[in-house]
């Protein structure tokens, strides 16, 4: 089973910041894909809901420096 959220980021500087999250998660157990936008300020994550939540995939953000806040669920 595959989930999708969007999630609003504070905190992106530079299109650098794109790379770093989707390092990041994507690199992360549970997760499949990660797909961040900086005009946006939000990424789009696919993952396994039986494997890893939307609050550990907050989380995950928050302590990589950026301010995360799940816009759809």
């Amino acid at each position: 089973m595959r989930n999708k959220i969007v999630i609003t980021l504070d905190g992106m500087d530079c299109a650098n910041c794109v790379i770093n999250i989707d390092g990041v998660l994507e690199e992360t157990k549970g997760i499949f894909s990660s797909n961040t936008s900086y005009a946006k300020q939000q990424t789009e994550v696919t993952y396994d809901p039986k494997a890893i939540s939307s609050t550990k995939i907050t989380n995950i953000l928050q302590k990589a420096g950026y301010a995360a806040e799940v816009l759809t669920n």
